[in-house]
């Protein structure tokens, strides 16, 4: 139950071989030989020959351009190329700090919204349903990586309840959750998570 997922599921969508490294949480994030590839010490990374790339939405950007036969990302000469990072980098900075401040019942006060990046929850889930509620998918009518982080996002809100329940958050987010790779993905994860709690 991790950021992991979202990165399962990109790799999934680029369909290439793969080989995944499963750490616990505490220590094994925490070791000095993982800090030294990602200080922050947590989930996903993914090293693809001698690069290293970490965070979510920078995965799913990354994993997009370096296999451009999955077609997952506008081409860079494309006008949709704007709205691609608008929405993928939207969901990676505003949204995600609006949503964690508010499951942690962090409220910003009035006088000071304009002094944050989000404003207000109310603003970031009107942005979020705008950016996904005028075509089937962020980038007009093609699924792309903006739509695996910002479908995750929406997935793992609406199940918790940090995310609204809106008409059109959870169609978009069903339209997500029926591709092929987010189902191979979803079942690969919870049967580690089976996995892990029998053992453990």
């Amino acid at each position: 139950m991790s950021r992991g997922r979202i990165a399962r599921w990109m790799l999934e969508e680029v369909g290439r071989p793969y080989r995944a490294e499963i750490l616990g949480f505490g220590a094994p994030m925490k070791s000095a030989a993982y800090k030294a590839l990602n200080p922050m010490g947590k989930v996903p990374m993914l090293v693809h020959g001698d690069m290293v790339v970490t965070e979510c939405a920078v995965i799913c950007a990354y994993l997009a351009d370096a296999f451009p036969e999955a077609g997952l990302a506008p081409d860079r000469s494309s006008r949709l190329r704007g709205p691609y990072y608008r929405w993928l980098f939207f969901s990676a900075g505003p949204l995600e700090a609006a949503v964690s401040n508010k499951a942690f019942g962090l409220e910003v006060p009035p006088d000071r919204e304009r002094a944050i990046g989000y404003g207000n929850f109310a603003d970031a889930m009107d942005t979020l349903e705008y950016a996904v509620g005028r075509n089937e998918y962020l980038v007009g009518d093609r699924f792309s990586a903006a739509d695996v982080y910002v479908g995750s996002q929406i997935l793992w809100g609406l199940q918790f309840g940090s995310i609204e329940k809106r008409p059109v958050f959870e169609a978009y987010g069903a339209r997500l959750a029926a591709r092929p790779a987010a189902k191979r993905a979803n079942e690969i994860d919870n049967a580690l998570i089976a996995e892990m709690q029998k053992a453990g």
